[in-house]
């Protein structure tokens, strides 16, 4: 390193540290008001205070947003640790689904055949049905709100707060020329008029760049406005999803009541037996009545017996679950697929494939 060069770098740093002195003193006798201070005009102070609210108020959304659709605080600490060591976060198992597995698999040890075990079967499907919605939920949420709102705070947003803090120190550098050239005498005076000229400069235009970076929120909350509907969507499909599903399970739930015993002569002398311990004091709550599907006969319909060949476990609610060697009811529906068929067992129907079946003449 030559002499040249030494002294440019000694020169440079004696100018840094003099400009942050400055804008030290200046910043301090501003706190103890013993200096004036540059404001802002009224429109670009509101830009300000919208871009604060802005900020807090999506951070708040943020938060709460990632809370409800993940309540467990330790596992969103966990996604957040993943997702800062660029992992791929876990492919966890919703509680809807846990549900759906243990009901499903308690009715098939039960044998799918019976009717507590069937509608075990039931309600783990519906179950497993409603954590796949859940599921698609979540992931909607997360690509068409979440990260948005998240790209919004860590590109816009962090932009401007850059920007307002290049601004702040280029005001603090404009406030402390003025106080120069206010103290200067006359030989220093041409001086600090440039001083004062060249930060007046920088100030404007860091104002401006500012000022534009501010005005563009405007178009951030009509994005967020669009990420919002989309958000709200995902939850209108969700439910909507979650009460089909239920309203389908509790009507096929429905027709097991009528045909399981409920309000017969044995299931009331058998819960006489069980509340007959009751103190009398206690007043007995009334069943609701049992709900009973009616199903309007189909006419002109040959209806066969059938052997089952094999297990067949059914894929959704409109097919039937059989098991190897019972006798069902079949027969063909106008519309069905050929290589299938309608079966009935006893209150249960569903559609059923013949490759399972040996239908008897």
């Amino acid at each position: 390193m030559d002499a040249n060069t030494g002294l440019f770098k000694m020169k440079k740093f004696v100018s840094d540290a003099s400009t942050v002195f400055n804008r030290a003193v200046q910043f301090t006798e501003e706190k103890l008001g013993s200096a004036e201070k540059t404001e802002l005009d009224a429109h670009f102070e509101n830009l300000l205070q919208r871009a604060d609210k802005t900020k807090a108020w999506t951070e708040k959304i943020l938060k709460q947003t990632e809370s409800v659709l993940q309540p467990n605080p330790n596992i969103r600490m966990e996604d957040f640790v993943y997702e800062k060591l660029d992992k791929k976060k876990r492919d966890r198992v919703n509680h809807h689904e846990v549900l759906g597995h243990v009901l499903v698999d308690g009715g098939n040890d039960f044998g799918p055949g019976t009717t507590y075990g069937n509608a075990l079967v039931k309600c783990g499907q519906a179950q497993l049905r409603i954590g796949n919605a859940e599921r698609e939920f979540i992931q909607t949420t997360s690509n068409n709100f979440l990260q948005p709102l998240h790209n919004f705070l860590e590109g816009d947003m962090k932009t401007i707060q850059k920007e307002k803090k290049i601004l702040e120190t280029k005001r603090l550098d404009l406030d402390a020329s003025k106080n120069r050239l206010r103290k200067a005498k006359s030989t220093s005076q041409p001086q600090a008029e440039a001083d004062l000229r060249v930060a007046q400069a920088e100030f404007d235009r860091q104002a401006e760049i500012t000022k534009l970076l501010l005005e563009g929120v405007s178009s951030a909350h009509a994005h967020h406005l669009r990420c919002l509907n989309d958000f709200i969507e995902a939850q209108l499909t969700y439910y909507a999803q979650c009460q089909n599903y239920i309203s389908e399970l509790q009507q096929q739930l429905g027709s097991y009541s009528h045909t399981s015993g409920v309000g017969n002569n044995s299931s009331n002398s058998s819960g006489a037996g069980i509340s007959s311990g009751i103190p009398s004091s206690v007043p007995l709550q009334p069943s609701a009545p049992p709900q009973i599907n009616v199903i309007a006969a189909t006419p002109n319909i040959e209806k066969k017996q059938a052997r089952v060949l094999y297990d067949y476990d059914a894929a959704d609610s409109s097919e039937l679950t059989l098991l190897a060697d019972e006798l069902i009811t079949v027969y063909k529906t106008p519309g069905l697929d050929p290589d299938w068929l309608m079966a009935e067992r006893g209150p249960q129907k569903g559609k059923v494939p013949t490759t399972y079946l040996e239908v008897l003449e």
